[in-house]
């Protein structure tokens, strides 16, 4: 029989304390601390799942060469870009983590998932404390997954007692196990509600623990707080294998996916996905899905190819300058970093003689999405001047650079993807930083005009006398 012990839990950062403690030593919150008992329940639930792994001895050492041999290959998942986002698809035996704010996208695009693993043959286990299986069922028929593979492979649990989802897994041996949510999800024998730090610790851990006997995966849905920040302990992020988020406006189609851990793959890439009537779509060219399509030239806006991971992509930036309606000028960016809009508003009146301080500056990147690059300096920086000059640049016309605060251009990353995306949907100049000393730039894609400058002045004189 299990031994249980009493621990005093703090519910901010699961600190655990043999004894009650004001404040908590670790985060100096005070009366967060709150006793738990801690025990290891249905020990038979994992006692089988170890079993059926052909475990049930004591682990042993192998050899790195041994355990590479023994690797099972990705689970694709059906949606190209929550794939790409992964690496490739899910790893079997690993806890994948996925956030987002309430309303998102977040169930209808595990569901999605689920049907593109039944698609491929797989059998996938949906266990939800949030729905019962006929509000699932609804949702799946919404979507138009009730007439295909999903209709059979997909298996509906409404349950959040992890040991009896436990026991369902080892009944139905799926290979995919989806548990909608975390925060919903108890450990019988811990005391506390669902969603407390003891409980949603627990839970997880315990998770994690039958994945890897099973060498099932499992993906885990985590609400998020005010802060946009995954509610529950530190420790729950620590515990899964990855961590996506999904984000978005509300009120908009586009949904972006991002890594911020990835135990194997990069977390630099990106997922595009679009929101209709049939659920989440993938953008897998997101080539002009950021770009205004307008005929008529305004001032203000400047294409940027971008590097998001290893994807290449257009995006258009568009850029204000008013008069400041309230006194002090305020400096709004959408998509963007508020605070470099300042800090390039400060270079473009020092270094390139075009005085935005005294006025209203309002920037935004086309489509809603959320960039953080520093090759994203020269285009908001021309755009600024295209604005206040009030003087159009050219449709055709590229820029891409980082921009330094005496006024100089650095070369970014990746220039030549860079150039070749934008060739490759018309554009036929590109401005851009000059090659460091020594260095020998790549040839120009074909029909591109490469235009190398050394200063931000440069690049808006070139900008603005093609315009």
């Amino acid at each position: 029989m299990a031994k249980s012990k009493s621990v005093w839990l703090c519910q901010r950062c699961a600190f655990e304390a043999p004894a009650f403690e004001n404040p908590c030593r670790n985060c100096n919150e005070w009366n967060s601390l709150v006793e738990t008992v801690k025990e290891r329940p249905s020990a038979s639930t994992r006692a089988r799942a170890t079993h059926s792994s052909g475990g049930g001895g004591p682990a042993r050492p192998q050899a790195l060469k041994l355990a590479g041999a023994d690797r099972a290959p990705r689970l694709p998942l059906g949606v190209p870009e929550f794939d790409r986002v992964l690496g490739g698809g899910a790893v079997p035996g690993s806890l994948v983590l996925l956030g987002g704010e309430p309303g998102i996208g977040k169930s209808t695009l595990l569901l999605q998932a689920a049907a593109g693993i039944a698609a491929a043959g797989g059998r996938v286990l949906y266990a939800s404390g949030e729905e019962s299986s006929a509000q699932i069922a609804d949702r799946a028929e919404r979507l138009g997954l009730m007439d295909g593979p999903a209709a059979e492979g997909v298996e509906l649990l409404a349950e959040n007692e992890v040991g009896a989802i436990g026991e369902a897994l080892l009944a139905s041996h799926p290979t995919l196990l989806i548990v909608d949510s975390i925060q919903t999800a108890t450990l019988g024998g811990l005391e506390g509600p669902a969603g407390s730090v003891g409980q949603v610790r627990g839970a997880a851990d315990w998770l994690a623990g039958i994945a890897r006997a099973t060498n099932c995966a499992v993906i885990l849905v985590g609400h998020v707080t005010k802060e946009g920040s995954i509610a529950g302990p530190k420790t729950l992020e620590h515990l899964v294998d990855a961590v996506v988020m999904l984000d978005g406006d509300r009120h908009g189609t586009l949904r972006t996916l991002r890594a911020a851990k990835n135990r194997f793959g990069s977390t630099d890439e990106l997922g595009l996905l679009e929101m209709g009537e049939r659920g989440l779509t993938s953008i897998e060219d997101p080539g002009r899905a950021f770009i205004d399509e307008r005929e008529a030239r305004a001032p203000g806006a400047v294409v940027a190819p971008l590097l998001e991971g290893s994807r290449p992509m257009l995006v258009e930036v568009q850029a204000l300058v008013a008069g400041a309606a309230f006194g002090a000028p305020r400096r709004t960016g959408r998509g963007l970093d508020s605070a470099r809009l300042a800090l390039l508003a400060a270079v473009l009146g020092r270094r390139a003689g075009i005085a935005v301080g005294d006025r209203d500056i309002y920037a935004n990147l086309v489509g809603g999405i959320v960039l953080d690059e520093p090759a994203l300096d020269l285009p908001l920086a021309l755009a600024l001047a295209s604005s206040q000059s009030d003087r159009p640049i050219s449709r055709e016309t590229v820029a891409v650079g980082e921009v330094g605060l005496l006024g100089e251009l650095r070369p970014v990353a990746g220039l030549g993807r860079r150039l070749r995306e934008a060739a490759r949907h018309g554009f036929t100049r590109a401005i851009v930083p000059a090659p460091r000393r020594g260095v020998t730039p790549e040839p120009a894609p074909d029909g591109l005009k490469v235009i190398a400058v050394a200063t931000l002045r440069e690049a808006i004189s070139e900008a603005l006398d093609a315009g």
